[in-house]
């Protein structure tokens, strides 16, 4: 076990609980105690404070809490490996009850596993380049990128040797495994945003400057973006940061939410709190005192957001080659469909997949004669489609009370058969995303969606009933969260209540007009009447 290192904070008495749990023993020391004692002692001799740090190994509890835990496998930058796939689909056979989850932070998540199980799955990731480790905890977690990274038409720069850089300085590192509160960094250089900048702490989107008269590309710094109960937009540094200059600039941000950050309040502890509080001039003073003079911002190379979808056969970058941008319902499959798409991708591809954060998938670099076979597979007539439905094809959920212990409601199911709800009732030629999550943590992201639901209860005579509350407008194309509507609808009336409003929508928008704009050019008082008039006669 190292050594513990004494923090600036650590004899402050008004630390949250959690704070001291920290001090007195670093969450990256469970690691060791999992592989050496719990795995081999069973559940039953896990100490009490030790549960809160199996997160730092990318464990929780699951909901019953019953011996079962889930586990986070980080996908840096969203791309693996068939060998990777492969090892990911046997360890859900062998542990998992052959449930496999693609996240919207393009992790991979496990169920029904047991502490008996965790130290053969810490091998088995290691062995094949992967790990779970502090996919969860108060530190760096999984690292977003462009699932396209190298191949994409759309991008300037290939950010997968960064992203390789970013994990092997952050994970493990010590110097950064105590931090007030989970941190989520992305790196993109997609113009159209794929990596979703805004709602991460710390973000780098692409850009260019003229430096000394030569064009450089780099990137804009965003500092501060977060969801939860309070979500806020990140706030973008007058910087502009070479991409030799990532690394320094993303341990500067780090160690200002180290040293600075809040602990006195879980609730309040987030890097979002700090810029919130300093703004961003005074953050970027910080920073530069820190890490030493970087260049203004320069030229933005954003160019709207494309909300991280990518379905159908595209070519690549490359003359000749393609990807094929799959859906998967809800991020959800099983063992047998990550082995085929591992086979799809050394039959077809390079032998490489993309996961994506919206709960998709992709192939890579398909030539351009084995396109027409790739696209009769089973696989991809039958379950990952090329053009799904405009429901099923856009929508997101969380893991809801199936699994955790903070969901209130039940979604990643009951998001699906909406969504098929929704494909029969309603024939609609545009995308609308609509984000399903279980208690306001927000993991499936509906702050940004068209239409976010968010899990309620509604008391009624014959008791507690499940319910949404409805939120609409959100996007990241001109950053802005959904909002709130006067409406709470149980579950048994929320697929005909959607299919009536976004009806009211199609009749009533320009042509192709977005969800999320159509609710900024009508106004939230006119949808919140289209609500009222459906609730009346319902």
């Amino acid at each position: 076990m190292a050594e513990r290192k004494q923090w600036k904070w650590a004899d402050d008495p008004s630390l949250n609980k959690m704070e001291f749990t920290k001090l007195e023993k670093d969450g990256l020391d469970v690691i060791e105690t999992i592989v050496n004692t719990y795995s081999k002692e069973g559940f039953q001799s896990i100490e009490s404070s030790d549960m809160d740090r199996f997160k730092w190994a990318g464990v929780y509890q699951q909901r019953p809490k019953d011996g079962h835990f889930m586990m986070r496998v980080r996908i840096p930058g969203g791309i693996l490996n068939s060998e990777q796939a492969r090892a990911l689909a046997k360890i859900a056979v062998d542990y998992g009850r052959d449930l496999v989850d693609v996240t919207t932070r393009q992790a991979v998540q496990f169920h029904w596993l047991t502490v008996e199980s965790l130290a053969d799955i810490f091998e088995r990731l290691a062995a094949v380049g992967l790990s779970s480790f502090e996919a969860c905890g108060d530190c760096p977690r999984q690292i977003m990128g462009n699932p396209l990274a190298g191949i994409d038409p759309y991008e300037v720069l290939d950010t997968r040797p960064l992203v390789a850089e970013l994990e092997r300085f952050f994970l493990l590192n010590r110097e950064f495994s105590n931090l007030p509160r989970k941190y989520k960094i992305s790196i993109s250089t997609n113009i159209h945003n794929a990596a979703h900048a805004q709602i991460n702490d710390l973000a780098f989107t692409p850009a260019k400057k003229t430096i000394a008269g030569e064009e450089v590309i780099g990137f804009h710094v965003w500092v501060g973006g977060g969801l939860s109960a309070k979500p806020h937009l990140a706030k973008k540094l007058d910087v502009f940061c070479r991409p030799e200059e990532v690394v320094k600039v993303a341990e500067g941000v780090t160690t200002l939410f180290r040293d600075f950050g809040y602990r006195q309040k879980r609730t309040h502890a987030r890097l979002k709190f700090l810029v919130a509080d300093w703004g961003a001039e005074k953050f970027k003073e910080e920073l530069i005192n820190l890490v030493g003079e970087l260049e203004t911002e320069g030229e933005d190379l954003l160019k709207g957001w494309n909300g991280g979808y990518f379905y159908g056969i595209h070519e690549q970058r490359q003359a000749g080659l393609y990807y094929a941008g799959l859906s998967v319902p809800v991020g959800r499959m099983n063992a047998a469909e990550l082995i085929e798409l591992a086979r799809l991708a050394d039959e077809y591809g390079d032998g490489t997949i993309g996961t994506c954060n919206t709960q998709n998938v992709l192939i890579r670099n398909i030539p351009q004669e084995k396109v027409a076979a790739f696209q009769a597979e089973p696989l991809i007539v039958n379950r990952f489609k090329l053009t799904p439905n405009t429901f099923v094809g856009y929508a997101v959920s969380c893991t809801g009370t199936e699994y955790c212990n903070l969901a209130i409601v039940e979604t990643k199911e009951r998001m699906r058969s909406l969504a098929l709800y929704l494909d029969d009732a309603v024939t609609l030629d545009t995308p609308l995303r609509i984000h399903m999550i279980g208690c306001p943590n927000s993991c499936g992201q509906r702050q940004i969606a068209d239409i976010g639901l968010q899990g309620a209860l509604v008391k009624t005579p014959a008791g507690m009933v499940e319910a949404f509350d409805i939120h609409v407008g959100g996007t990241l194309e001109e950053a802005q969260f959904n909002r709130k509507l006067n409406a709470r609808i149980t579950v048994d009336k929320l697929g005909p209540f959607l299919a009536q409003l976004i009806t009211l929508y199609k009749e009533d928008r320009q042509e192709g007009e977005q969800y999320w704009r159509y609710v900024e050019r009508v106004g939230l008082e006119r949808i919140q009447e289209q609500v009222d008039s459906i609730l009346q006669t319902a």
